[in-house]
């Protein structure tokens, strides 16, 4: 079965070869390629290497190669149509029926970029005729070069009304195939065909491959549109295309960078200023599939859009289109330029220099979201604050990745706390009247080997399965609330295996992040007012016959941090390594990209978490103990 070469292409776009071999064997990225051990042939040290950017796979041990066909076929002992069929199930593609209409479709297509390619060489030549003059001052005026006029091959279309569909016919292309291709208009009442670009500066709109697919037209006198673009045709769908994507895309590899511009002239500066990875959308909000062609060739893709309103608005549109599509490692960054100016602009008037600042500073997907919900929204009253908590929480429910979501959650938890609360310096005791040397009490003339408390009992907590660390955890806090002050974040991203006492948790920072200079008393008064007090005081008792007085309200404060950073780091050092045998277990099962991105991710957060406990040195000293750990 011969399969269009359109499909083919669309299927090799859509599946990404590293992940699909990542099903079958584990690849490490390095550089511009992947390697792993060889799926063919049993080896202990790797010799198998994926190139993504050529689209095939190599293995220097066995001589196995070929590409994604190739490797299903192999792997799967499938001849090529059932390979075809299997990765069109892979990437949600529809197998195009062998039928005698599609047959002549293919022969359409054909002709179609035939024509197209006519219609861009002679918009070339128009361009440097005695009717080009206007079109050639524009580029002129605009700075545009020699070289970049022939790189991005740059037309111009007279102001004739017939003049590129009789030029067209003269060559062979019948009016059909140009009305077909968007070229010309056939009017509905009978009237005689025409031109659909006049008077036009002409940019050619190019496929993966290079081929001219369509053309964006810029008007050089009086029209209703300043640009206008060709409709909808069987080679182009302008939510599937990025302009220049096929130039870019070499130099996006190089360089781990693509950026998207909001039109052609910002594209042609931006190439001209050494930024030749980048592309724009079709006068449109980039679409889903747009997003997934960028990720396809960088992973964060910069949105380079101008400094007014609707570039702000184009910002928006893409931050949320982007929501469910995330994925670990995979997200946007914006550059905001100044007001008023776009690309090409601040490139004539300050050069690459200014331009490149601006796309260093670019800002995460993260902060264009939280001031999508907080730019001119007062949060002054309660109800205020929680609508704007809701509008937060509701974006990260977009998110399908629960990795992501719970990520964002905790980033704007944080926000949260900051925006709500001023920070302010630890105190040193409650504001009851008390010296800090009478608030120690009975503790203040103990022997110093009583209640002794060593470093092996802070690793070990008493119940099992981290029940009491958790309890401590949190009885800490409720003694001790000058804690949550600078370490709001700590605490909401923690994950507890009690139920019970994650509500507890879960109550702790709502009080917290409503009511400020919380002491003892005003945290025992909330919590009595949400019917928590005896849940609080079933964790009191063991404190004051226990190795566990740091948690007691009358431990010095210096103490009770101490010992809380101590426990909380040892219960999130636990918690990652879990979380790492868990993803190799996962890998182990099903070895995906994504699976071998969390397993990543989960060895790196513990290698940072791995040694972060709190320095020991001198506990005890502040409460009247004389402790040696």
């Amino acid at each position: 079965m011969a399969f269009p070469p359109q499909f083919m292409e669309e299927l090799k776009a859509r599946v990404s070869l590293a992940d699909l071999i990542g099903r079958r064997t584990k690849l490490t990225k390095k550089g511009r390629e992947h390697s792993g051990l060889c799926p063919f042939h049993n080896e202990k040290t790797p010799s198998f290497t994926v190139n993504e950017e050529k689209g095939f796979y190599h293995c220097f041990g066995c001589g196995a190669n070929g590409d994604l066909i190739e490797f299903v076929k192999q792997t799967e002992g499938v001849a090529f149509p059932e390979a075809v069929e299997r990765l069109a199930a892979f990437a949600g593609l529809q197998v195009p029926e062998e039928r005698p209409e599609e047959k002549a479709r293919q022969q359409r297509t054909a002709t179609l970029h035939e024509a197209m390619e006519l219609a861009g060489k002679w918009f070339t030549s128009q361009l440097t005729s005695q009717a080009g003059g206007r079109a050639r001052e524009y580029l002129s005026r605009r700075q545009v070069s020699e070289a970049a006029v022939a790189s991005f091959r740059l037309g111009f279309a007279s102001n004739s009304r017939t003049a590129l569909k009789e030029a067209l016919i003269a060559r062979g292309v019948t009016e059909a195939t140009l009305i077909e291709g968007g070229l010309v208009i056939k009017p509905d009442d009978g009237r005689e065909s025409y031109d659909r670009f006049r008077d036009r500066l002409m940019f050619p709109i190019t496929d993966r491959r290079g081929r001219i697919i369509a053309f964006g037209g810029r008007a050089l006198g009086d029209a209703p549109a300043k640009y206008l673009n060709s409709p909808e045709t069987p080679l182009f769908h302008k939510g599937h295309v990025l302009y220049n994507m096929a130039m870019a895309r070499q130099k996006a590899f190089d360089t781990g960078t693509i950026i998207v511009a909001e039109g052609y002239m910002d594209v042609i500066a931006l190439s001209e200023a050494g930024f030749t990875q980048s592309v724009a959308p079709l006068g449109t909000a980039i679409t889903e599939d747009q997003l997934q062609i960028l990720w396809q060739m960088a992973a964060e893709p910069i949105m380079c859009l101008d400094g007014d309103t609707a570039g702000w608005r184009a910002a928006l549109r893409a931050s949320e289109r982007a929501l469910p599509l995330l994925r670990p490692g995979y997200s946007l960054r914006f550059a905001l330029l100044p007001e008023g100016v776009d690309p090409d602009d601040l490139i004539r008037k300050e050069g690459a220099g200014a331009i490149k600042a601006i796309l260093d500073k670019a800002l995460p997907l993260s902060e264009i979201l939280w001031r999508k919900e907080t730019d001119d929204r007062p949060i002054d009253t309660p109800e205020r604050k929680a609508a704007l908590e809701k509008s937060l929480y509701d974006l990260c429910d977009e998110m399908r990745d629960p990795a992501v979501q719970n990520y964002y959650r905790s980033f704007f938890k944080d926000k949260l706390w900051q925006a709500f609360r001023q920070k302010k310096p630890p105190k040193e005791w409650q504001g009851d009247g008390r010296s800090k040397q009478s608030r120690f009490g009975r503790f203040a003339n103990q022997r110093s080997d009583s209640h002794k408390m060593s470093s092996i009992s802070m690793r070990n907590p008493p119940s099992p399965g981290g029940g009491r660390r958790e309890e401590l955890i949190l009885l800490t806090i409720v003694n001790h609330p000058e804690i949550i002050e600078n370490h709001f974040d700590a605490i909401a991203s923690l994950q507890f295996a009690s139920p019970q006492l994650d509500r507890l948790r879960r109550a702790i920072i709502d009080i917290a992040t409503v009511e400020s200079s919380l002491d003892y008393s005003g945290m025992a008064h909330h919590l009595a007012e949400r019917n928590l007090s005896a849940q609080v005081e079933s964790l009191q008792g063991p404190t004051t016959k226990s190795l566990d007085w740091f948690a007691d309200p009358a431990a010095a404060y210096e103490d009770a941090l101490n010992a809380w950073l101590h426990i909380v780091a040892r219960h999130k050092l636990e918690a990652l390594q879990k979380e790492v045998k868990a993803a190799e277990r996962q890998l182990g099962e099903n070895a995906t990209a994504e699976n071998l991105d969390r397993l990543k991710m989960a060895k790196k957060a513990l290698e940072d978490a791995s040694g972060n406990e709190a320095n020991l040195d001198g506990f005890g000293q502040a409460s009247g103990r004389n402790i040696s750990v």
